[in-house]
């Protein structure tokens, strides 16, 4: 698979990779067993490779895209179907689809539909497991609605989870976004919950795994 490296990893992968470089030419240096200096460089090399992998950006392309489609914004595991009220922006029941992401999965967050930035908010918060029912409201995290002139608004968050050391998020209000388009980044482990309307048809199911900018998770019913 073709992936280029996501901003958010750059410079962290050059210092990693300026430490491992210093740490190989130090063992060349003062430790005169071969076998040794070997072992720290495969060991090296191949930490390195793990790490960068964490940073990559896939391109993604969903097939055959409607206006009225819902997109999964990351990759990763469905663990959350259920109506909720939503409190932060609608105060009104909603239908909520969460996708918990592994540390070995992409973790760039998409815009799930297209539209205009309607608000953009970041919440300090604890560290609970992404799956913990109440990290939605009380963990570190962002809340995004995006307002679709077919869909109507859509809101996303992004959670922090126990791992999850920093949260990106680039929306910004009045600003207008495509679908499938990097809107953030999570390092080391996350949740994101989508908020739909109730009378959007879900296509998904729990423990399904879904690709972020290509698998469809809900759709607005069409009028007869």
């Amino acid at each position: 698979m073709r992936f280029k490296i996501h901003r958010e990893g750059k410079s962290i992968l050059l210092s990693i990779f300026a430490v491992l470089v210093l740490v190989n030419v130090l063992t060349f240096q003062f430790v005169s067993s071969q076998v040794v200096f070997l072992a720290v460089l495969v060991v090296t090399l191949v930490a390195y490779i793990l790490i960068s992998t964490f940073f990559r950006n896939p391109r993604r392309y969903a097939v055959q895209p409607k206006d009225t489609q819902v997109y999964s914004p990351v990759d990763g595991k469905v663990v959350v179907i259920e109506q909720v009220h939503e409190p932060e922006y609608f105060n009104a029941p909603m239908r909520q689809i969460s996708v918990f992401m592994s540390p070995t999965n992409v973790h760039v967050t998409r815009y799930p539909v297209s539209g205009t930035i309607e608000y953009s908010k970041y919440h300090p918060g604890k560290k609970l497991v992404a799956w913990h029912p109440k990290s939605s409201l009380e963990n570190e995290r962002t809340t995004v609605v995006i307002d679709n002139s077919k869909l109507g608004k859509i809101l996303y968050r992004q959670v922090a989870g126990a791992m999850a050391r920093r949260i990106v998020n680039y929306a910004m209000v009045g600003q207008h976004v495509g679908r499938g388009a990097d809107s953030g980044f999570i390092k080391f482990g996350s949740r994101v919950d989508v908020f739909i309307p109730l009378d959007f048809e879900v296509s998904v199911s729990l423990g399904q795994h879904v690709r972020g900018g290509e698998t469809v998770i809900a759709e607005m019913k069409e009028e007869a």
